[in-house]
């Protein structure tokens, strides 16, 4: 049997999760609607998914106050949560080709990258946060002998945590893991493109021994679901992933309802700056090829504007090209596929319309540009590069979400950094070049929330994560993660007679 052959089997035997969780208990919404669950490799119907509303809300809501406020995890022993949350971690590791192949199922990403990078990631991340809570310390301030001043940090309560659909398991991971870890209870409620790894990890956690209510995972839309969630006056924070426009949209209704605290990471137009010193320029155009193409371009801090000294750019680009072409989609039940399908129908649609707005507005296409693999019923586009030739172009600005490169030439540093920083996000960025000097000095003029030199999409659990400007607010991943879910309390007391 061929790797292939394997994973089409376990596709046909696999049990697709169609259940939401509240209070430990599987059931379906309680109007009893539903929606079905289409999988872009081929467009047909996975499953009939809980099309919950402010019924379903208002019930898993209710529950986690109520489990938060009686203390069973929240003030449980911070050692004793780092154990449970430990085995949660192994529990997920153990069902990992499961969840790698509903992540391939659901939304269009290569078997390969959803078990290497997706389902991996997510284990370090809970372990990550479970092993930090028992090493996190409050402060004593620095007072006078007659009083002893504490900082102390706690739970914020109920989180409700909104992910998007590009990596499902990993963002749930990103907001639960941290939120878990420092006590509090959460609401997860995926996006209604990819809700499968988010239903199954759910019942991981109870299956794991996550006590009942502190994990509960609805489903459904925006409007009927998510918002009623993100309004919510029990709800003490909300953090959310996604697009810009969705994320301003939420930080004025958690404002407006119980002022949440919100936390929000959204869209980017990551700049990628190629010197003709960069250290190996043929590394350097795979490198720039994989950062637009990886996930089939829909990364929030995927590598869409190609900077590149005019000196080298024909050239350059004809690398890249050469990179992309190996890059062509294929079925994302093969290993060795690189590129798969886009999430759905409208995502697709939309990437293909961006395309020709870039024809119309005179932009040169290298290289695709054009729906592929048509006869399979999934939703697959080329990868596309565009010669733009200036950075105001729609292609240049736009966040596209989709294979979708723009290339830009420049001719100094100081030109490089003005294009670089003339977009409204700034969530990540790169410079390659041999100059240490250079390096510094572009790293630290570039507005973004990661910077990467002579490589692209660097990092672990270790540094934090988020943006600049309307990329968003806060951070995910490290010890900041862990700012968003407490509280920040000082405890002052008279040791004098």
């Amino acid at each position: 049997m061929s790797d292939l052959q394997y994973w089409q089997s376990q596709a046909e035997a696999i049990l697709i999760p169609n259940r939401i969780i509240i209070n430990a208990q599987s059931r379906h919404a309680l109007s009893g609607k539903t929606y079905d669950c289409i999988s872009p490799i081929d467009g047909k119907i996975l499953a009939a998914i809980p099309d919950c509303d402010e019924q379903d809300v208002n019930q898993a809501v209710a529950n986690s106050r109520v489990v938060f406020d009686e203390g069973s995890w929240a003030m449980l022993a911070p050692a004793k949560r780092k154990k449970c949350l430990l085995h949660f971690a192994e529990c997920v590791s153990a069902h990992a080709e499961e969840l790698a192949l509903l992540e391939t199922l659901d939304m269009g990403k290569p078997i390969s990258d959803a078990l290497a990078v997706d389902v991996s990631a997510s284990v370090r991340c809970i372990r990550w946060h479970a092993e930090a809570i028992d090493k996190v310390y409050g402060e004593v301030a620095p007072t006078a002998n007659d009083e002893l001043g504490m900082v102390t940090r706690e739970p914020l309560g109920v989180i409700a945590a909104i992910v998007p659909w590009n990596f499902p398991l990993l963002m749930a991971c990103w907001k639960i893991a941290p939120a878990l870890a420092t006590g509090n209870c959460v609401v997860l409620k995926p996006s209604e493109k990819s809700p499968l790894t988010a239903l199954r990890l759910g019942q991981i956690a109870l299956e794991a021994g996550l006590p009942a209510g502190v994990l509960n995972v609805i489903t459904g839309y925006g409007k009927t679901a998510g918002e009623p969630l993100a309004q919510h006056p029990d709800v003490d924070g909300l953090v959310f992933t996604g697009s810009t426009a969705v994320g301003k949209h939420l930080l004025s209704v958690g404002a407006l309802s119980n002022m949440k605290r919100t936390y929000v990471e959204c869209g980017g137009k990551s700049p990628n700056i190629i010197f003709p010193d960069a250290p190996n320029l043929d590394k350097a155009a795979k490198a720039a090829a994989s950062a637009i193409f990886f996930n089939q371009g829909e990364v929030c801090t995927a590598a869409s504007r190609l900077l590149v000294h005019n000196s080298i750019k024909d050239s350059f680009m004809a690398s890249v090209a050469e990179a992309a072409r190996a890059m062509e989609p294929g079925n994302p039940l093969d290993p060795a596929t690189q590129m798969g399908a886009l999430v759905d129908e409208s995502q697709m649609q939309r990437v293909l319309n961006y395309i020709d707005v870039g024809k119309q507005e005179g932009a040169a296409l290298l290289h695709g540009g054009a729906q592929s693999l048509v006869d399979t019923g999934g939703f697959y586009v080329q990868p596309t590069i565009f010669d733009a030739g200036t950075n105001k172009l729609t292609i240049a600005q736009e966040e596209i979400f989709g294979p979708v490169l723009t290339c830009i030439g420049f001719d100094t540093e100081e030109e490089a950094l003005a294009i670089a920083n003339d977009t409204q996000y700034g969530l990540a960025a790169a410079v390659w070049t041999s100059n240490l000097a250079r390096a510094h000095r572009v790293a630290k003029g570039l507005k973004a929330g990661s910077v990467w030199v002579n490589y692209y999409d660097g990092g672990d659990m270790t540094a934090p994560f988020g943006g600049f400007k309307q990329s968003g607010n806060g951070r995910d991943k490290s010890l900041h993660a862990l700012e968003k879910y407490t509280e920040v309390k000082a405890t002052w007391i008279n040791l004098a007679d």
